[in-house]
């Protein structure tokens, strides 16, 4: 008599699928994540279908990451267009290879410098400055990020960018260790700030430690570990969100009745009269809402004589 064939039964555990989370979640990135790895850890403690981050932040680097989820991404766009704040902690008199601890030591200089020789050179770095990009950066030629280049040794001509130091202010100096606060524009290498003005006080310099407090007006006091979040329950979690038109609360807001609504939506230009929705004076950027129930519906250009036109869409008000 044959034996019995036995039976493997295999049971196959679904995944939960994703949720639709609409939001800003502020991010205290810590040292050693990468801004791509903190994005993918957040999604799956909100469990969120759909996510992005504003900025990178270098792994070395620490502080405010704003995380957008669901239609917040459409409007993320605003948060890299906008200036940073930053508390930096300069080495001076050592150099390394990507400009901040990550790197190898090049050259090491003594320091034997007074606050006043300091206080000489700040200004310089002041306003409207040039800057060269770092080999140690995203950027890329020819479709490959110049970090690669640089880990195979290769080093490329940069042309020098123009970006803008908002506010250089001296927070401490006991060397070596010289404590700055940045405000700056989209674009500007902090790197490569303290080791031009290392290279200004003539002895060179790398970063310590690097950690942005303000993005927009957005800031660091409201933000939250990845640690932090990860011990706190689904609920709570989504509780820390902030709404999607928390990116966009600088802007006037308009009000729309629910025709102009469906016709905003729709992404018709509207003609709209400034005494019955009481308008902003001026033409630019605005947020609109439903009337009935205040719900954002996009971000739009109020242009002259009143004409509305739809820029950015939320797609399903809900």
């Amino acid at each position: 008599m044959a034996a019995p064939s036995s039976t493997i039964m295999t049971t196959q555990v679904k995944k939960r699928p994703r949720d639709p989370v609409h939001g800003v979640l502020l991010l205290d990135k810590q040292v050693g994540w990468s801004s791509n790895d903190a994005l993918i850890k957040a999604k799956r403690l909100l469990n969120a279908a759909k996510g992005g981050h504003t900025g990178t932040l270098d792994p070395f680097a620490t502080g405010l990451l704003p995380l957008c989820f669901g239609e917040a991404t459409k409007f993320s766009q605003d948060l890299l267009e906008a200036d940073k704040t930053y508390q930096t902690v300069v080495h001076l008199g050592v150099i390394t290879s990507t400009g901040d601890t990550e790197g190898e030591v090049l050259e090491s200089k003594p320091v034997g410098l007074t606050l006043a020789q300091i206080q000489a050179v700040l200004p310089q770095f002041t306003g409207p400055i040039l800057q060269v990009p770092p080999m140690y950066s995203a950027l890329k030629r020819d479709g490959k990020p110049l970090y690669e280049y640089a880990r195979a040794g290769v080093t490329l001509e940069r042309e020098a960018r123009a970006v803008t130091i908002l506010n250089l202010e001296l927070v401490a100096y006991e060397a070596p260790f010289l404590t700055l606060k940045v405000k700056c524009s989209k674009g500007t290498y902090i790197r490569v700030l303290g080791e031009d003005i290392g290279a200004a006080l003539g002895c060179g310099a790398h970063l310590k430690e690097l950690r942005r407090i303000e993005v927009g007006h957005l800031a660091l006091e409201k933000s939250i570990t990845l640690e932090a979040l990860a011990e706190l329950s689904e609920q709570q979690r989504l509780a820390l969100l902030a709404p999607v038109d928390a990116l966009l609360s600088t802007f006037p807001a308009v009000q729309l009745n629910e025709d102009l609504s469906k016709r905003f939506l729709h992404g018709q230009r509207l003609a709209l009269g400034k005494e019955e929705l009481h308008l902003p004076e001026q033409p630019g950027r605005v947020r609109v809402y439903r009337e009935t129930d205040g719900q954002l519906l996009g971000s739009a250009q109020l242009q002259e004589f009143g004409i509305l036109a739809p820029e950015r869409l939320i797609a399903t008000p809900h």
